[in-house]
């Protein structure tokens, strides 16, 4: 149950996001479109209800459990940058919209966004630890939580990677091509309040 559960949230995530950005771009109805997206993070909601649900009914915590529990936390860690990756994207092309901005290539403006992806990699991890550490808790030391810790020590795992990958571009940042110039720090499109990210203006190149 837990695994069709899953499924059928990450359909419904994919199917409210094509529904809400249809509704904003193609059919000009924002608020209708919103609303859609809106609902997006009542699927982590039900999911989570459900997974209590059965662990208080007695079901025996196993990976399944686990992996309702790191699915909300990269829902949620990785969510939201995703839905705004995809909105660019349809403003671009139905709506008349500026591309979504490249990362940059080299140098700091790399680190920095590298750092960025990191971070949001991260969040999803500490959620589903945290999530994991809940259940963890709620079954008690009477329960058999084998199978979740060892899906706490792969989120450690998931920290550990992203955590050397910001290093790395931060100690030995990739250098642009000889007569080459390095590009400007790309905007961040989760600090932008306008849902259409646009491009640099000329005063800022």
């Amino acid at each position: 149950m837990i695994v069709t559960l899953i499924i059928a949230c990450e359909v419904a995530f994919w199917v409210l996001l094509a529904a809400g950005l249809a509704a904003r771009y193609l059919f000009k109805m924002p608020r209708t479109g919103l609303a859609l997206l809106l609902c997006e993070p009542l699927l982590e909601v039900v999911l989570f209800a459900v997974t209590a649900i059965d662990l208080k009914d007695g079901a025996d915590p196993d990976w399944k459990h686990g992996v309702a529990a790191v699915y909300i936390g990269f829902t949620v860690g990785l969510g939201h940058s995703t839905i705004k990756w995809a909105d660019a994207w349809v403003a671009h092309r139905f709506a008349g919209g500026p591309p979504p901005v490249r990362p940059p290539k080299y140098g700091a403006a790399r680190a920095v966004h590298e750092w960025r992806v990191a971070g949001r990699w991260i969040t999803a991890a500490v959620v589903a630890l945290a999530l994991l550490q809940a259940a963890i808790w709620y079954i008690g030391s009477d329960g058999d939580t084998g199978s979740l810790r060892t899906w706490q020590t792969r989120m450690l795992f998931v920290i550990g990677i992203n955590v050397v990958i910001g290093l790395n571009y931060t100690l030995f940042p990739k250098k642009a091509p000889y007569g080459e110039k390095s590009a400007l720090p790309a905007r961040d499109p989760e600090h932008v309040p306008d849902v259409l990210v646009g491009r640099p203006r000329k005063d800022e190149q």
